[in-house]
Order: C-alpha cells, then structure tokens, then sequence
C-alpha cells in the first residue's frame, strides 16, 4: 500500500460521453508539478493558490488541447489528504483523451477504479463505512437513498458502531479484571448482569441490522400487480406511471411477461410489476406467464391483488401465504351502478376518473412509514453486526453457564474484532480490494 500511495494517478472524475464540462483529477505527490507542465494561467501568477480555479490553456508539450479551468489543492486539504490537481475542460471524448495522455507524458498513471477514494481511506479522511457510503451516494437512484448514503459519508455508520464497541469494550473490561483478579470479583451477581449487558447489545445491534428496511432505502418498493386476467392491471400500471407503459386491449390475457415501471414517492423509489393474469389455462406460453407471475410476486416487497369490481374474485392461496403486506384493488369503479356498494375490504379504484389512486399512494407511504431508521445500510455492515451480535450471545451464554470468564472473553474478542471491520479498524488487503474495485475510476 505505501508504494501505491507514492504514485501520482489520474482519471477523468465524471461520466463518459459528451458533456458540457469533463472534469479530470489528479492525485499524488507529483499533481503540482504536473499541473505547471501542462497547464498556464491566462494571468500570470508567480504560484498557484490553493483551492482556486484558473482559467488557462491546457497543452501537451506545444501542442494546445483545450480552453480550461484548472486548481491546485494542497495536502492535506483535499479529498485525498495529498496534492490533488484537478482540470475542468469541454467534455468531448477528444478533449478528455489528449489530456489523460498529456498527463501520462507528464508523469501520472492512470489510476485504478476506486483509488482516490481508497487514498482518503487509507490517508485517515474517511473510515471504511464512510468510503463504501461515497459508491452509495454515486448509485443512489432516489430522495431517500441519497440521502441515507449522505449520512453515512457523515459518519452515521461511524458514530453508531463507535458507541457500540465503547459498550462492548466496558463490559470487555469487566469481563477481564473478573479474569485477572478473581479473588476480587468473584460475584455470581456480576456475571449475571455482564450477561444481560451482552444480549442488551446484541439486541441493539440486531435491531440496527434491518436488511429489508437497508434494501427499501436503497432500492425502493417492489409492489407485483396480481389478478385474473383483464381485471386492469396493466390499466393501472400506466395511470400510476403516468404514461403508455403496457399494451391495454379488452382482450383476456394481453400481458404474458413481466413489464415494470418505477416512480417515486415521498422521496422514495417505487416500482411495479404488472403480471400476466392469473388464471387456469392449457396454453404453455400463458402457463409460463403465469409461472413468472408467481415468481415475481415472490420476490416482491407488497402485492396488489386486484379484480373487477362487479365480479370480484379471491386471491389463490398461494398468494396469501406469502405473507407479503397485500391489498384487495377493485378496479373498474367508474363501471360500478349507482346502487351498488363498493368491496370494503379494499381499495376502489378507477383508471379513468382517478378514484382511489390517491388511496393506493397513501398505502404505500403507509409502509414507508414503518420502515425502521436504520443505521446500518450497507450489505455489508448488516452481516457483520448480525455476527458481532451472535458472538455476544455466546458470551451471554457462557456467563450463563457459570464457565471461566476466559470463554465469554473469546466471543467478546471476536465481536469487537467483526465491529472493527466495518469501520476498517481491523481490515486486510483483500477487503479492501473487494470494496473499492466496485467503484467506479477517478472516484
């Protein structure tokens, strides 16, 4: 690793394709020197000053590559913690190419995907939670990812799994002054309250590892229209979207796959499934419609099961079992005689007046609204505080049993040690390659 921080790299910073503005960085102990090489102010200037933009003329030798504005920010005040130069220039392919080579020429290496962000790790900038939550800020697709991967870049993470091996080193200590000093403490009483002081994190811990919550805020809702067949689904699928997402004809069994949409709501991602309609039938090609369908509907968040309200039908078992938030849609409202009483069970609803549609966005922020504020978004963090919390049962468990201390300080060992990884207090070369290879190069 110290070699590779010894190296000057460089990469474009933003999206491929043509742009208004590209904006290429380097990172390195020779980014300063670089920048002078290929790059002059319009003004002259005896030295560049930190952290201010320049307009100027970047070339390659004599040769002119582009009209740009270029900065030079000095260690440690920059993303990396090392000298970091950076150029905005016209973002054609020809323009970011010629200034890569020129910097190549001048002394940089094209850096790998990740590196800067990995020179900020490994520079003491961010821990580890906070680099992988720079990938997450990239991805977020909505509102509320966005800004859960912003707390986490703020030490969200951070702080919580600080408190949490502050807790877990003051019963450590409790647990090895019993070890050291028996004579001393030697109460029964203690061991049973170090024991419930273990479960009481790892509770704390299980309740911050809420995958499927982590998985809504990243990703959204996936809500599978189910039905029988012409009872509206691709109907609503395209009220909803506000578009012609699917094909609608007064024809049973239109849709045979699986179309989506997405929208967003309250900041979240929501997406929908319309599905081919549920129904008995010899046809293969409807039968492995259907087969998706229930596919689909298995690894949805929610189902919406609807049917026509003058003829409404029952989910199929199948459906229920699931054991998936579902709610009852009665389409068609508007065909409903005056006379008759909508389903209560449900929500009526009509494509073509709009009835219910508000009622359907108002369940949905429904189960947004219980979703749990989670600390801990990231796969990767939720895996290990499950596992730093079955290592402080097991510790609960041997107090329980009355074993030596020296068995509780195992599990509480290796708890603290599964907590340091994710902040990156304990990490090894191939986490960090793991981590930092989905980045995407120059960030």
């Amino acid at each position: 690793m110290d070699l590779l921080m010894r190296d000057t790299i460089a990469a474009c910073a933003t999206a491929p394709g043509a742009a208004g503005i590209a904006i290429v960085r380097v990172s390195g102990p020779l980014a300063e020197p670089i920048l002078t090489r290929v790059f002059t102010p319009r003004a002259s200037v005896e030295r560049l000053e930190h952290a201010r933009l320049y307009l100027g003329t970047l070339h390659d030798g004599d040769q002119p590559i582009d009209e740009c504005m270029a900065v030079i920010m000095r260690a440690p005040k920059s993303y990396t913690r090392q000298d970091v130069a950076e150029f905005q220039l016209h973002g054609s392919a020809y323009s970011v190419s010629a200034c890569l080579n020129a910097l190549t020429r001048a002394g940089a290496r094209p850096a790998e995907p990740g590196e800067f962000t990995l020179r900020a790790y490994l520079n003491g900038r961010i821990d580890l939670s906070q680099a992988e939550s720079v990938m997450a800020l990239i991805q977020a697709n909505n509102e509320r990812a966005g800004q859960s991967a912003l707390r986490q870049l703020n030490g969200g993470a951070s702080r919580f799994i600080g408190e949490a091996q502050e807790t877990l080193l003051a019963i450590l200590a409790r647990v090895e002054a019993a070890i050291d000093y028996p004579e001393e403490v030697d109460d029964p009483a203690e061991d049973a309250a170090l024991a419930e002081d273990c479960r009481g994190l790892a509770a704390k811990l299980d309740a911050a590892a809420q995958e499927r919550a982590a998985r809504l805020v990243r990703d959204g809702l996936h809500v599978a229209l189910l039905g029988p067949p012409n009872a509206g689904k691709s109907t609503l699928l395209n009220a909803l979207l506000g578009e012609d997402k699917a094909i609608v004809t007064d024809i049973p069994g239109t849709t045979r796959d699986v179309l989506s949409g997405a929208f967003t709501l309250d900041g979240y991602a929501v997406t929908l499934y319309d599905t081919a309609g549920i129904h008995e039938t010899a046809d293969q090609i409807e039968r492995l419609g259907i087969d998706r369908t229930f596919k689909t509907a298995a690894s949805a968040d929610a189902v919406w099961w609807l049917s026509d309200i003058s003829a409404p039908e029952e989910p199929p078992e199948v459906v229920l079992e699931a054991g998936l938030p579902l709610l009852k849609v009665y389409t068609k409202a508007d065909r409903l005689p005056s006379n008759a009483s909508a389903p209560r069970d449900g929500i009526a609803v009509s494509a073509v007046t709009g009835q219910g549609l508000d009622a359907l966005r108002d369940w949905l922020k429904g189960l947004f609204a219980r979703l749990p504020d989670t600390p801990l978004t990231q796969q990767r963090h939720i895996l290990a505080a499950r596992d730093a919390a079955q290592s402080l049962r097991e510790a609960a468990g041997a107090l329980d049993s009355h074993l030596s201390q020296e068995f509780a300080a195992v599990h509480l060992h290796a708890a603290l040690d599964t907590l340091g990884g994710i902040t990156g207090a304990r990490t090894d070369e191939r986490l960090l390659d793991e981590i930092f290879s989905n980045f995407c190069v120059g960030k």
